[in-house]
Formats: C-alpha cells, structure tokens, sequence
C-alpha cells in the first residue's frame, strides 16, 4: 500500500500542495511590490465543509473508476492533487502608481503560511513514526 493510499497522508499531502502553491504566490506578490498596476493575488484555502459535503453525495456510481495497480491506465479527472488557481488578493492599501501589495502583509501571509506548512510536515513526520512503529511489532 502507499502512502497517498491512506486518507490521513493523502489529506496531510494536499495541505502541503496548497501550502506550497500559496507561497509561491505570495512570493510573487513580494517580487512585483514595485511593478505599477499590480494587484496581489492569493490562493483560497480548500473548504473542509466542502470536501465533507462532496464526499457524502458522492455514490459508487458518480465516483467513476478506482485504479487497484500502478499499470492501470487513470481514468480522466482521476487526480487527487486538486489545482489551486490564484484569485486577486487586494491588499488593504492601494499606491498612486496602482499597486496594492503592501510588504508587511504579505510578510504576514508568507510566515503563517510557512508556519502551517511546518506543522503540516511534523504531523507527517510523528504519523510516519507511528507506521514504523507497528510495522516492527513488539521487541
């Protein structure tokens, strides 16, 4: 069985996907902080209520076809990485030259991110030392 197989990694592993995809936007923001007419964009958090919802409604037979071995051909729109698409952002400030990133929240947003994105890998780290552990059974 691999690890994206089991729902606790597979959830934990699009937590760090949208994490990753946030950074690299914020990043962005910070790289055009001086480019005249630029309006920050940021990337929507996945709505766990959402994904419950969706999962509920889903039946056997909405859920299409389930690869059961790596030579299997993947349906269409079998992929369990969702994309992130960035929306704009406005920031809370908007200078004479059109520009609304404002650094300080950008700073904001990039370190909560990195903060969630570092909890995100010790919960993987702690779960993957738990595997281990009942893999090698008593001593």
């Amino acid at each position: 069985m691999r690890l994206d197989e089991i729902p606790l990694f597979a959830m934990l592993k699009g937590r760090m996907s949208y994490l990753g995809a946030r950074q690299r936007v914020i990043a962005e923001n910070v790289a055009n902080v001086d480019t005249p007419g630029f309006t920050p964009r940021d990337i929507k958090a996945p709505d766990f209520g959402e994904m419950v919802r969706t999962a509920g409604a889903a039946t056997p037979a909405s859920t299409g076809v389930t690869r059961t071995s790596a030579g299997h051909i993947a349906s269409p729109g079998s992929s369990r990485s969702p994309g992130f698409t960035p929306h704009a952002a406005p920031d809370s400030e908007t200078r004479m030259d059109g520009n609304s990133v404002v650094l300080e929240e950008e700073m904001l947003k990039m370190a909560e991110s990195r903060m969630a994105y570092d909890a995100a890998i010790s919960f993987y780290q702690k779960s993957l030392n738990l595997l281990r552990m009942a893999a090698r059974g008593p001593r």
